[in-house]
């Protein structure tokens, strides 16, 4: 099993369909894998550890079933081999006591979901060019 660069945890299909379309139009080339519950994730990617590849950048929503995006992101950070692919929290809340408490569990950054598509290409192209074209050789 190779490890996709973006491992995306979302739980609405419709806007994971609207994701994966914007991906595609920033770069056909990066590979995107979408998963819609917490714990499934956290399967996934300890899968991937056994095989001993992991994803370049990890997106995560805060409201996940099964195992909270929170929970799910304290997790991640906990794992040796993962803690340090960066883990961005990608959500409809600005609520600054999700935004610190995101923070202070260990994510890389937290970036509240623009309204519109155009706004959401350019939100995920920035997160693109930083985090799997900038920091691409540190990770």
């Amino acid at each position: 099993m190779g490890a996709p660069d973006i491992l995306y945890v979302e739980d609405n299909e419709d806007f994971i369909d609207v994701v994966e379309r914007a991906m595609g139009q920033i770069d056909g080339n990066t590979t995107i894998h979408t998963i819609e519950d917490g714990a499934l994730a956290l399967t996934t990617l300890e899968k991937l550890i056994e095989n001993r590849v992991k994803p370049r950048l990890i997106i995560i929503d805060l409201n996940l079933p099964g195992l909270s995006g929170l929970d799910l992101l304290r997790k991640i950070k906990e794992t040796p081999a993962l803690r340090y692919v960066p883990a961005v929290m990608f959500s409809t809340s600005d609520n600054p006591k999700d935004v610190r408490t995101s923070l202070e569990f260990g994510a890389n950054a937290y970036v509240t979901k623009p309204m519109g598509y155009n706004n959401l290409v350019k939100c995920l192209s920035s997160m693109h060019d930083f985090w799997l074209k900038t920091t691409a050789p540190l990770i």
